[in-house]
């Protein structure tokens, strides 16, 4: 019986770097931490959509003549506290004509008959800058404006507002609390994937002391490629999140307008500025302890 030719099977070379291995671990904790860093932009950008939407009815004095009504507007223009949309100051001026028929409208009671003249005030319903939608700073704008000539009362949502700035900011602290505790979890699986990879390198590094080589030429193609590798990793994970942002825009609308291209633009050059420094960093801790490791450590 003739012996069966034995199978030529293609062997490893002597430390053999997994360079798909590592990329692809790096790229894949790049995009988790992205992704969150996507929540939390979306996040904020809703809390700033949210502020800017807070109102402040100014109701004015019923004498004021419409020369004061303008001087007045362009009083509260200049007030630092006012929001602004497409460099115009949000001020908007509500007569009292237009006040009743808005009631009218969504009442469907004509109040005017039955009370033969209009009770309402003309007013000014100012938009706040987010940066001033806290509940003591709404507090101390309300009496800046009640000081002012013209001005018969000034009104908001106190209790509304109480209610978005707490639950904003308990949102805001779990929302840290976790992308912390991501960052770490993410600088951990980097430094263990690079480590790892290194693990087959151990030989190599030992021989090339032997031979006479100093730690800097041992250690440099080792930084050189594990920096290279981080930075196409960030580069990739960029690519994938532009790619779930586009996709996420066109199956939801709504979501376009909490879009902030430059906070998109920081967080994926962060991501490539981290892919490569992890690299660096980790790729340089594991081939410092494979250089003092003694012989039998490296078994």
């Amino acid at each position: 019986m003739a012996a069966k030719p034995l199978k030529h099977t293609r062997k490893k070379k002597l430390g053999n770097y997994p360079h798909t291995m590592v990329i692809f671990s790096i790229t894949l904790a790049l995009f988790v931490i992205g992704s969150f860093g996507l929540l939390l932009i979306h996040a904020s950008k809703l809390s700033n959509l949210v502020k800017q939407n807070i109102e402040v009815q100014v109701y004015l004095d019923r004498e004021i003549s419409p020369l004061e009504i303008e001087k007045l507007r362009k009083t509260l223009a200049r007030k630092e506290y006012i929001a602004y949309e497409e460099n115009k100051p949000q001020v908007i001026f509500m007569s009292k004509e237009e006040g009743a028929k808005e009631f009218i409208d969504e009442s469907g009671e004509d109040f005017l008959t039955f009370l033969g003249e209009n009770p309402l005030r003309d007013a000014f319903i100012l938009r706040i800058n987010p940066e001033f939608a806290t509940s003591d700073q709404l507090k101390n704008i309300k009496l800046d404006l009640q000081n002012t000539t013209g001005i018969y009362e000034v009104d908001y949502v106190e209790s509304l507002i109480d209610s978005i700035n707490h639950n904003l900011r308990r949102v805001s602290i779990v929302l840290l609390a976790f992308a912390g505790i991501l960052v770490l979890v993410v600088i951990i699986l980097i430094n263990n994937t690079i480590k790892l990879a290194l693990y087959s390198q151990r030989f190599l590094i030992r021989s090339m002391q032997l031979v006479g080589a100093t730690s800097f030429f041992i250690q440099r193609p080792f930084l050189n490629r594990a920096t290279f590798q981080g930075l196409v990793s960030g580069a990739l994970a960029s690519l994938l999140l532009f790619g779930l942002v586009q996709y996420a825009y066109h199956e939801i609308a709504e979501l376009y307008l909490l879009r902030d291209e430059y906070q998109m633009i920081i967080l994926m050059a962060s991501l490539l500025i981290l892919g490569g420094v992890l690299g660096f960093f980790s790729s340089y801790r594991a081939v410092k302890k494979y250089l003092r490791a003694s012989l039998d450590d490296l078994y």
